[in-house]
């Protein structure tokens, strides 16, 4: 395999690797809400912190509802377009 099939291989693996991990983080933040429990090892504090760059920008766009915040909705819908775009513009790996 060439070189830049690697790499092209790589990036792909790495646009899905961040976006799980950006989507795992938004649902472990949802689930927090609902349920109030202390993960170990500052895993709730680290979805937090990975999730709230993502959501308070959307936060502010949206008007607020009735007291349910569609922001999580709306950032995961976001990831998956992003990946969809991002993955159909790399050439394909031979």
């Amino acid at each position: 395999m060439c070189a830049a099939c690697l790499g092209i291989v790589f990036l792909e693996a790495f646009i899905n690797v961040v976006s799980g991990a950006l989507t795992l983080a938004i649902f472990v933040r949802v689930l927090s809400s609902w349920v109030p429990l202390r993960l170990p090892w500052g895993l709730g504090e680290l979805a937090f912190d990975v999730s709230e760059p993502i959501l308070s920008p959307i936060r502010r766009v949206l008007p607020a509802s009735v007291g349910i915040d569609f922001s999580p909705f709306v950032a995961l819908v976001g990831i998956q377009l992003a990946t969809s775009i991002l993955l159909r513009l790399l050439p394909p790996a031979v």
